[in-house]
């Protein structure tokens, strides 16, 4: 036996009625319960992954055993995902998983961004505060003024966190007209798409 088998038998088993595997995987569900550690320190209790950012909980049904484990246990051992009573297939299972790790990475860019409004009185951070809230998004000129700030008071961020608007001509415009020494990090913020939409409007990425 594998010893990343006998890990994962000796951290379900013991919290289990049924004393073999898979089967014992059966008895437990994803209770939708999430932390967000803020950085990659934590370990799954179940596989025993290391520098785990993303922290979601499973229980037992019949025993109330609980583990704190990494997502990709829950989908590679179809611990069940439940939604109005239904278990989700593992395509569902698989997109709501990603849905609660993009939520936690969007109340994370929200916490930057007040720590960031606090740190100096400017309407354009608190501006881009307002309208991530609202829209979930930042226009170009705010996420070039944004990752700037944040950079300049050590304020932990992750760029690729952050979803840009890049759909607007005024938001081309502003692309267009960004300060060089900005563009690395807003450049991180965007999608594949996006990277691949900007570069056909003559806006190359960063090199180095």
């Amino acid at each position: 036996m594998s010893g990343y088998t006998q890990r994962v038998r000796d951290s379900i088993l013991p919290l289990s009625v049924v004393g073999i595997l898979p089967d014992a995987f059966a008895e437990w569900s994803f209770t939708e319960n999430t932390i967000d550690h803020e950085a990659p320190v934590e370990t799954c209790q179940l596989c025993g992954q290391q520098e785990l950012r993303y922290h979601f909980e499973i229980a037992n049904a019949y025993t109330n055993g609980r583990l704190w484990v990494g997502s990709h246990c829950i989908l590679q051992f179809d611990v069940a995902v439940l939604e109005d009573g239904r278990r989700l297939s593992p395509t569902e299972a698989k997109r709501h998983l990603t849905k609660l790790t993009q939520k936690m990475q969007m109340e994370s860019c929200i916490r930057a961004l007040e720590q960031l409004a606090r740190s100096e009185n400017n309407p354009i951070l608190s501006g881009a505060l307002d309208y991530y809230r609202r829209k979930k998004k930042l226009t170009p000129k705010y996420a070039a003024v944004v990752f700037w700030k944040l950079q300049a008071f050590n304020i932990d961020h992750h760029p690729s966190f952050f979803q840009v608007e890049l759909r607007r001509a005024q938001h081309i415009a502003d692309l267009r007209q960004m300060p060089t020494s900005r563009v690395p990090r807003f450049w991180s913020a965007l999608s594949t798409a996006q990277r691949r939409k900007a570069v056909e409007l003559g806006h190359q990425p960063p090199t180095g």
